[in-house]
C-alpha cells in the first residue's frame, strides 16, 4: 500500500508538471517562427492541450497495474509493470518518455480488459485499486488493491461475470457506489464484450440494443473517446457529436468526456441540432404523427420540386416566350427553347440539391452564350463569364424555371395546401395550416410560429436545398425512439461519418418509436448495421430486473430479457391507503441511507406529491428528486421510489414501455406504491 501510495504521489507530482508545462508552452508557441495559419493552429493545439490537463477533478490518477510474466507470451512486455489510468502521464525531465501511466484508451490497455485465466496474455498479476469516494479539489485516497493471479489463477473472489469468470469485488464496489451527481466514467469497469464495442474501427457503424442497466450510454461515450485519441485529426476536423434525448440526459452525461480528456466534443438534443427557430405552437398528436412519417420525405421533395418549371414562362424568357435573349454588347445571343429545356431536364435528372441545381442552370446557361459568342468572335475571359452570370436576362429567366426558395417559404405554401396524393383527405385536414401568402417577404416567414414537428420538416428541406455539413462521428442515444424522419436528420449529418446507434426497443415511448432495429438502421443511413445485443446488467439489482422483465411479453418488441450479476438491493411492493403520506414515509426511510433518492409518478401526480414532500426536499437538496415518468429515460437513481404504477401504464398510449422505464431507474433500492391495482402484468412478480 505504501508503494503504490508512493506511485500515485509521483504521478499527482508528474501530472501537475505537465500541466505547467503546457501553459509555458503556449508562451513559447506564440514566438515560434511560422506563417499565421501554422501558429494559429499551433495555438488551438497547444491551448487545448493545456486545458485538458488542467481540467483534472482531482480524483485517481490510475485503476489498474498490469505485471507481465518473463514468458514468450509476453513480447516485448516481458516482465515490465504498467499502470492504467484515464489518461497518459510521463515523468519529468530525463524520465519524459516513459509512461508512469497508460492512457486506458491505448493499445496495450485492451489486455487489461481482455485478458483472463483462459487467456492470460502474458499477464501474470492485474492488479485493481480501490479508491475513497471523493469530491471535486479533494485528493484521492487509495485504500485497497485486488490481485488476480492469471498465470495460476483460484477461487474467483465474487460471483460470476457474464464469461465465466469473477466479478472483482472492487469492480462490484465501484459499480455499488452510491450515485451522487453526474453520470460517471467505467474505465475501471469496462467488461471484455463492452471493450470489443468501444475499439470498434472508426469507419464501422454499429448498433447496441442494451437491456436497463447493461451500460450502453458508456459503451457510446467511452467509444467516443476512443476514436478521438485514435483518430485526433479525422474527427477533430470533422467532429464528434453526441445527441441525447433532452437536456436533463445531457446534464447527467456532461462530465464524462471531459473526465476522459475529451473536451471539444458537441453535446446535443436533436431538437437543438436542428432548431432554425425557437418552437412557438403545439401540434396535435394526429398532425405530429403526420409530419414525423417517412413519407413526408417524398412528399416535400415534390412540393419543392413543383416549383422547377420545364420551360421559361411568359416573358421572363423573352418576347415570345420560347428563348432566353442576352445582350453583349451590340449583340444579342439568343438560345432557343429546346436547348434550355435540355439543360433544365439534364439538371433535374443528376438530382443535386435544389440551390445547388439553380447554379448549375445558370452555369450551364452562361456556357451555351459563351460558346456561341466564342463562335463568332474568339475567347472570353473570366470577367465577361461572370457579367453573363448576373445580367438581368439571365436572372430572369432563372427566376422563372428554378426560383429561389427558403426552407420556410416551401414549408408555408405546402402546409397552407398539403395536396399531395400520399397523403389521405384526414391527414392533409391534420396537418393544413394557413400561413403567409404566396410571395411574401422572406421576414414574414420567419415569424411563423412553428411547431417542433415542423423543425425536423424544416430541416428535411433545408438538407433538400442545401446539403448540410456533417460530422466524422455521431454517437445517438435513445435512438428507439426517433420518428423516421428524425431518423433522416441525423443520417444527412453523417453521410460521410460513422454511426454509434444505442438504444432500448422496450424502452421505446413515442408514437413512432422502433419496432425493429433493422428498419430503424436503414432510416438512418446504414442498412446491414450489425445489432449487439448486450443482456447482462451490472446495475440493477437481479429482484428488480425480474419485476421489469414481467412487461417484456406485452411490450410487442422481440428483445431478451435482461439478467442480472447483482445479487443485492432491495425491492418492496406495497398496497396503500393515501400515496402521498406513504411517500413521505417511504422517501423519509430512504434518506437516512446514502445515495440519492428520485420519486415518480404520472405527470398530473408529481405537483401534488412535491407540496407533499416540501420540508423533505428542503432538507435533502440534490439528492431528492421529484419527476414525472416522462422525463427520467436514461437516468439513474439510488433509491426510486414509483407511485401509482397504473397511473403511469393509462396516461400514454405506449404507458406499459414508460412504466418499463420507470422500473429500471433503481440501481440499489426500489418501492412501489400503488393504491389502484397494479398492472396484470406486474401482478405475478411483484407481490409484497
Amino acid at each position: 500500500m505504501a508503494r503504490e501510495r508512493a506511485h500515485h504521489d509521483r504521478c499527482r507530482a508528474a501530472l501537475t508538471a505537465m500541466a505547467a508545462g503546457a501553459v509555458e508552452q503556449i508562451a513559447v508557441g506564440e514566438h515560434a517562427f511560422a506563417s499565421g495559419a501554422d501558429a494559429e493552429v499551433l495555438g488551438y493545439e497547444l491551448r487545448s492541450r493545456a486545458r485538458e490537463l488542467a481540467d483534472d477533478p482531482g480524483g485517481p490518477l490510475f485503476f489498474g497495474r498490469l505485471d507481465f510474466g518473463d514468458g514468450e507470451d509476453a513480447g516485448d512486455h516481458r516482465a515490465r509493470r504498467y499502470y492504467l489510468g484515464r489518461r497518459r502521464i510521463t515523468g519529468p525531465g530525463p524520465e519524459a518518455g516513459i509512461p508512469l501511466v497508460v492512457d486506458w484508451r491505448a493499445p496495450l490497455a485492451r489486455t487489461f480488459y481482455q485478458a483472463g485465466p483462459r487467456d492470460p496474455r502474458g499477464v501474470r498479476i492485474r492488479r485493481r485499486h480501490g479508491w475513497a469516494p471523493f469530491s471535486t479539489g479533494d485528493p484521492a485516497e487509495l485504500t485497497g488493491f485486488e490481485d488476480e493471479h492469471l498465470d495460476a489463477p483460484g477461487p474467483g473472489p465474487g460471483p460470476a461475470d457474464a464469461s465465466g469468470g469473477a466479478l472483482s469485488a472492487i469492480v462490484a464496489a465501484e459499480l455499488e457506489r452510491p450515485r451522487i451527481g453526474p453520470m460517471r466514467d467505467i474505465t475501471a469497469t469496462i467488461r471484455p464484450e463492452q471493450d470489443d464495442l468501444v475499439r470498434s474501427a472508426a469507419a464501422d457503424s454499429l448498433c447496441v440494443q442494451g437491456a436497463p442497466g447493461t451500460g450502453k450510454t458508456a459503451v457510446g461515450l467511452h467509444r467516443a473517446a476512443y476514436l478521438l485519441y485514435t483518430h485526433p485529426g479525422k474527427l477533430r476536423s470533422g467532429g464528434l457529436l453526441v445527441i441525447g434525448p433532452d437536456r436533463a440526459f445531457l446534464s447527467y452525461i456532461e462530465r464524462v468526456l471531459p473526465s476522459l480528456g475529451e473536451t471539444g466534443v458537441r453535446q446535443s438534443t436533436l431538437v437543438d441540432e436542428i432548431a432554425r427557430h425557437a418552437v412557438g405552437a403545439e401540434d396535435t398528436p394526429r398532425a405530429a404523427a403526420v409530419k414525423h412519417d417517412a413519407r413526408m420525405a417524398d412528399v416535400l421533395r415534390r412540393a419543392l420540386y413543383s416549383r422547377v418549371a420545364a420551360v421559361p414562362a411568359g416573358a421572363a424568357a423573352g418576347a415570345a416566350g420560347t428563348a432566353l435573349t442576352v445582350p453583349d454588347g451590340s449583340y444579342r445571343w439568343r438560345l432557343d427553347a429546346e436547348v434550355l429545356a435540355g439543360i433544365v431536364a439534364g439538371v433535374r435528372e443528376e438530382e443535386p440539391p435544389y440551390a445547388t441545381g439553380r447554379e448549375r442552370v445558370r452555369s450551364r446557361v452562361v456556357r451555351e452564350v459563351q460558346l456561341a459568342a466564342e463562335r463568332r468572335s474568339g475567347p472570353r475571359g473570366a470577367g465577361w463569364v461572370r457579367r453573363t452570370e448576373r445580367s438581368r436576362p439571365v436572372g430572369a429567366f432563372l427566376d422563372a424555371v428554378w426560383p429561389q426558395v427558403s426552407p420556410e417559404e416551401a414549408l408555408a405554401a405546402f402546409l397552407a395546401d398539403p395536396a399531395d396524393p400520399a397523403l389521405d383527405p384526414g391527414e392533409r385536414d391534420a396537418i393544413r395550416r394557413p400561413g403567409p401568402p404566396r410571395g411574401s417577404s422572406p421576414r414574414a416567414y420567419r415569424s411563423v410560429r412553428w411547431t417542433a414537428a415542423d423543425l425536423v420538416l424544416l430541416d428535411e428541406l433545408s438538407g433538400l436545398i442545401e446539403r448540410p455539413p456533417g460530422y466524422g462521428h455521431i454517437v445517438v442515444d435513445e435512438a428507439q425512439d426517433l420518428s423516421p424522419m428524425e431518423c433522416r436528420a441525423i443520417a444527412r449529418r453523417a453521410a460521410f461519418g460513422s454511426l454509434t446507434v444505442l438504444g432500448d426497443l422496450a424502452q421505446g415511448t413515442t408514437p413512432w418509436a422502433a419496432r425493429d432495429w433493422p428498419r430503424q438502421l436503414a432510416l438512418l443511413g446504414r442498412a446491414g448495421t450489425p445489432v449487439t445485443v448486450l443482456t447482462t446488467g451490472f446495475r440493477m439489482p437481479r429482484a428488480v430486473v425480474r419485476l421489469a422483465n414481467g412487461l417484456l411479453p406485452s411490450l410487442g418488441v422481440d428483445v431478451p430479457p435482461a439478467r442480472s450479476l447483482r445479487y443485492g438491493g432491495e425491492l418492496t411492493v406495497r398496497r396503500v391507503t393515501g400515496l402521498a403520506a406513504a411517500t413521505v414515509a417511504a422517501v423519509r426511510s430512504a434518506l437516512t441511507r446514502e445515495g440519492t433518492v428520485a420519486v415518480i409518478a404520472a405527470g398530473p401526480d408529481t405537483d401534488r406529491l412535491r407540496t407533499a414532500l416540501g420540508p423533505l426536499a428542503a432538507e435533502a437538496g440534490e439528492r431528492l428528486s421529484v419527476l414525472p415518468a416522462t422525463a427520467v429515460k436514461g437516468l439513474e437513481y439510488d433509491h426510486v421510489v414509483v407511485v401509482e404504477p397504473a397511473a403511469i401504464a393509462a396516461a400514454e398510449e405506449r404507458g406499459l414501455h414508460r412504466l418499463y422505464v420507470v422500473l429500471t431507474r433503481a440501481v440499489s433500492r426500489l418501492d412501489v406504491l400503488h393504491e389502484r391495482p397494479l398492472p396484470p402484468q406486474l401482478t405475478d412478480t411483484g407481490r409484497d
